[in-house]
């Protein structure tokens, strides 16, 4: 016998499968579809949804993204539209996100300050059509930024302090403009403290801030840049502000401080890669916790199913229930129109 043989055993002294598992066969829930959807342990329904909507000026116009396939820049007034077909569907809520007129940017973001820059607008416009829908607002400088960062340059820094105190204002106009959540994601620190003082001064308590907790310095970015304006205009990196993509404490120590400051509900960004992140979040605070399938996990998912590679709508579904599993209260991702029709 050489050192590769074995000794087989005869079916005569071989266990059977009972004797192994002890007659537990765990396949017998699995049978049919009847029975897993009856020992399903998470759920996916139209209520998970938030729907992110790309914002541009002018009237009556959509612009396709590439890099996003199905996805566009809306006017207001088309705003208005989608936002009324997330009311059919049965989405909750939308976040918009501008793409602002170059000329209106500069060192400081100071249009985000303008009652009626293209956010403000687009929250009157679609509280006053669509008054049940939810409007969640982004009060990051870096749509009106020409340096394209989420705070105010200053010698080559992004300064804490000042965009801050900045930030907390622009929150206070969109709460008037109509937005029901305000969820910044600068990662400066001391926003979540300062926009729920600037909030409650200024009559607004029932305003909430979903807090872009757990923001990381990610790779998955990209298309949301085109889509809003700021990929080419980005200087260095965003690295300083931004949590490495290494630290996981290092986001539970983040996460603990939004909420110290008054933050109502969590967010992990991006999704997919840091559902470790979104599972230690909930476990340890348990508290409102969502998360957002970042438009470069979106193109990932629509380019491998144009391509004949993946199964796009199995993709698409298995994706959403990942959150789920993970811990997710609700999901920001753009295919929420898709995935409610199926729902």
């Amino acid at each position: 016998m050489n050192k590769f043989s074995r000794t087989v055993s005869s079916p005569a002294t071989r266990r059977t499968v009972d004797e192994i598992t002890g007659g537990r066969r765990l396949r017998r829930t699995r049978k049919a579809d009847w029975s897993r959807r009856l020992v399903r342990e998470n759920h996916l329904t139209v209520d998970d949804l938030i729907w992110p909507l790309f914002l541009m000026e002018g009237e009556n116009r959509q612009e396709p993204l590439d890099a996003m396939p199905g996805v566009m820049r809306h006017t207001v007034d088309q705003a208005v539209r989608q936002a009324e077909r997330a009311a059919r569907l049965g989405i909750p809520a939308i976040a918009t996100f501008p793409n602002i007129d170059p000329a209106r940017r500069d060192e400081t973001g100071s249009h985000s300050l303008d009652p009626d820059n293209l956010i403000n607008r687009a929250s009157r416009a679609i509280k006053e059509a669509v008054p049940e829908i939810g409007i969640i607002t982004d009060v990051a400088l870096d749509p009106f930024t020409s340096h394209g960062h989420d705070g105010i340059l200053r010698d080559g820094e992004i300064v804490n302090d000042e965009t801050v105190a900045q930030i907390a204002v622009a929150a206070v106009g969109q709460a008037a403009a109509g937005a029901d959540i305000i969820a910044p994601s600068d990662m400066m620190d001391g926003r979540i403290g300062a926009i729920r003082d600037a909030l409650d001064q200024n009559g607004f308590q029932n305003v909430a801030i979903m807090s872009y907790a757990t923001k990381f310095a990610s790779a998955f970015y990209g298309p949301y840049r085109e889509a809003i304006g700021t990929g080419g205009l980005l200087k260095g990196d965003k690295k300083s502000y931004y949590i490495d993509p290494a630290n996981t404490d290092e986001a539970l120590r983040e996460a603990e401080q939004d909420l110290l400051e008054g933050a109502d509900m969590l967010m992990v960004k991006p999704g997919l890669p840091y559902l470790d992140i979104v599972h230690r979040l909930k476990d340890t605070f348990a508290v409102p916790t969502f998360a957002y399938q970042v438009s470069g996990e979106y193109a990932m998912i629509r380019a491998a199913a144009a391509n004949g590679w993946i199964d796009g709508e199995r993709a698409m579904i298995e994706s959403l229930l990942a959150f789920k599993r993970a811990g997710c209260d609700g999901i920001l991702t753009y295919f929420a129109p898709e995935m409610a029709e199926l729902l």
